[in-house]
């Protein structure tokens, strides 16, 4: 008997990579594919659809290896699951970067195998993602390493330090309110469309930071979101007390550092943020608090000045061990489950941003299953 398989996309702008991933699915069976509705994208991405979802599904049902082809009712990452509890498919075939906790779960319940492609490319043809050719869009993404929340006055005030951050190419089309400071790089899009200009880095920043909190902005978004991206590289920013702005920013950017990095962190992918989602409700902000969250950070930065992968994770599940004893709705029962999961894989973990969902950001002495690796901007 013939297996059925299941996929589930957006599947904009139709590339020779989707039929290549649907060619490989369908090796495995008879096709069926499910996509994102023009509203579920907008809310997981922050931005419309160049075609609409009937444009979509009219391409997709078009293609000779798909056996059937509907729009998605459910809405967020999880918005096949009616259509996959009817249909129950043997298989659901993802790509590396739409493996999910939640679908593998989903599929472990309803007795499904889980397959994950590796993004292989047609014989002869190039590499291609909706990504790259949406836009030649260089401005990166940000992820902060340790001592997130220091660049808060609220926080500092208690205790100075320093926030650690990467500058991250654009090579994933991260979530919204996943963590990776998507509001700030939509800022930084409007302001120079594809590409950081050359000039003074830190006055480029200021000006970001600015256009992000102009005048009356009731919660101002900490500047660590505005240079991470506009500094390349894993860098240092010193914040003093009770101030907006660091007074140091150290910028490290040397390859071997940089490739050090990339090799022992790793991604899963997670629900995004609930739209109500409030993770300054209950704070419990002190001066014991602060001040264990910049040692932490400290110890971070001095692990990666010495390629101690060791103290390189233990330093990052010490912030992140201070950051949800000031802030513990940054997590929840479901996130407690993917890091209880992982533990015994990885040397640290914490959540990427303000948590409450986006990514578990994991330290390793070895690959992660369907984990991403990130790609430093240099």
């Amino acid at each position: 008997m013939t297996k059925r398989v299941f996929v589930s996309g957006c599947y904009d702008m139709l590339h020779s990579g989707h039929v290549a991933f649907f060619e490989e699915a369908a090796s495995h069976g008879e096709l069926y594919v499910g996509l994102g509705s023009d509203k579920t994208i907008s809310q997981l991405k922050g931005r419309k659809t160049i075609n609409t979802d009937r444009e979509r599904l009219y391409m997709v049902k078009a293609l000779r290896m798909v056996k059937d082809a509907w729009i998605n009712s459910g809405s967020g990452l999880m918005d096949f699951e009616k259509e996959v509890i009817a249909l129950r498919p043997d298989i659901f075939f993802v790509n590396e970067d739409g493996f999910t906790p939640d679908k593998q779960e989903f599929c472990k319940k309803l007795g499904i195998t889980l397959e994950v492609s590796k993004r292989v490319p047609h014989q002869g043809l190039p590499a291609r993602s909706t990504t790259a050719l949406r836009k030649e869009c260089k401005i990166p993404f940000r992820l902060d390493l340790a001592g997130g929340w220091l660049d808060q006055p609220f926080v500092s005030k208690y205790a100075p330090g320093p926030v650690i951050t990467i500058s991250i190419e654009p090579e994933y089309e991260f979530n919204d309110r996943s963590g990776m400071s998507s509001s700030t790089r939509a800022k930084a899009i409007e302001l120079w469309q594809t590409d950081i200009p050359e000039g003074d880095k830190e006055k480029l920043a200021r000006t970001l930071f600015c256009v992000e909190n102009p005048p009356g902005t009731s919660y101002v978004s900490g500047s660590q979101d505005s240079i991470g991206i506009v500094y390349p590289g894993v860098n240092k920013l010193d914040y003093p007390r009770e101030k907006y702005w660091p007074n140091q920013i150290t910028s490290v950017t040397d390859e071997n550092t940089l490739e050090w990095i990339e090799q022992h962190l790793w991604l899963i992918n997670l629900s995004p943020r609930d739209n109500g989602y409030n993770v300054l409700s209950d704070t419990k902000i002190d001066t014991k608090g602060a001040q264990l969250l910049a040692d932490a950070a400290e110890e971070v930065w001095k692990a990666i000045a010495d390629k101690d992968l060791k103290a390189f994770g233990a330093g990052v599940k010490k912030s992140f061990e201070a950051q949800i004893a000031i802030f513990p709705h940054m997590i929840n029962p479901y996130i407690l489950e993917q890091i209880k999961f992982y533990e015994s894989q990885a040397l640290g973990w914490k959540i990427s941003g303000a948590g409450g969902g986006g990514y578990l950001v994991l330290v390793s002495d070895h690959p992660i299953r369907n984990g991403l690796q990130l790609k430093i901007r240099r």
